[in-house]
């Protein structure tokens, strides 16, 4: 299969590297990391030994006028208009969302005329320098149609993922797993941020009943949006995370360490604007949001 990665940063160049071993891949990345692999292939730490240590996927940093069978999007939230209008210049069978927070896959299919899959992925990554991945947890990426159902397109990107080793599933309930994996992000993501702190820092006291709270109100906006997601469901999920990545850093708190902009409107900001919709209070969320935010702005990123 002929696959474009857009957006090759951490996940998507770990994602990328490891499709790399039995597909065409071609990552579209930012200048220094699209050199370095088109010199010297892509180095993947700590994948086991069952993968290759160096890949050799093709590297761009032009988005536009690419052709392949699946278009994997992996940019930040506030970037994902910007990526669809550089993929409608070109030709794919299918484009498959691998992003955090909600509303990514509407952006997408509002501008391209192929099908869009919604898809989580749990593996952690760090690019550690140009031309160079960690993997920090081996994890999953389920995909499958966004709206909910049976997918042919899904099926088949599937096998061929398990095939090149990553663990993968397919499934018919991708709404409730989007706002599932939107409540983790709710809890874990702006609080680590705002504390410097790591994944694990939110399963003791004082900051658990801060993430617990923010899960609740993800959970319970997801109720008022048809989406069966329990507070018990929401919590567990967001508490095994935060068990299984206890020392590794989120992807809000390695944007602030960058002084980046983060995703916050498209995790709590969502939140936010979903419960507003239906009436509902989300204090946490929206006091999440809004501390984010003000950081955003100090740091002229916003």
């Amino acid at each position: 299969m002929d696959i474009v990665v857009f957006g090759a940063g951490s996940l998507g160049s770990l994602v990328g590297g490891l499709l790399a071993r039995d597909h065409a891949v071609t990552l579209v990345a930012r200048g220094a990391h699209a050199a370095a692999v088109r010199e010297s292939g892509l180095r993947l730490e700590g994948v086991g030994e069952t993968h290759p240590d160096r890949v050799f996927p093709g590297a761009t940093t032009d988005g536009t006028g690419l052709e392949a069978d699946l278009a994997i999007v992996a940019v930040k939230s506030f970037d994902t208009a910007a990526a669809a209008d550089a993929l409608a210049t070109g030709s794919f069978d299918a484009v498959l969302s691998l992003q955090n927070g909600m509303g990514n896959e509407a952006t997408l299919a509002a501008r391209l005329e192929v099908p869009v899959l919604a898809g989580t992925a749990t593996y952690g990554a760090i690019l550690r320098d140009p031309g160079v991945v960690n993997c920090t947890g081996v994890g999953e990426v389920v995909l499958g149609a966004r709206d909910g159902g049976p997918s042919d397109t899904a099926d088949r990107i599937g096998e061929a993922f398990a095939a090149a080793g990553l663990e993968t599933t397919v499934a018919e309930d991708m709404p409730r797993r989007l706002w599932e994996k939107l409540a983790v992000n709710a809890g874990i993501n702006p609080v680590t941020a705002l504390t410097a702190t790591e994944n694990g820092a939110i399963l003791a006291d004082p900051a658990t009943d801060l993430a617990r709270n923010a899960a609740r109100e993800a959970a319970r906006v997801a109720r008022a949006c048809d989406v069966a997601l329990s507070d018990r469901d929401a919590l567990a999920a967001m508490e095994g995370v935060a068990e299984a990545t206890a020392a590794n850093t989120s992807s809000m708190r390695q944007d602030v360490l960058g002084d980046r902009r983060t995703e916050i409107d498209a995790i709590n900001g969502y939140v936010v604007d979903h419960a507003a919709d239906h009436g509902l209070e989300v204090p946490t969320n929206r006091t999440l949001a809004a501390l984010v935010r003000t950081w955003e702005r100090g740091r002229d990123v916003r």
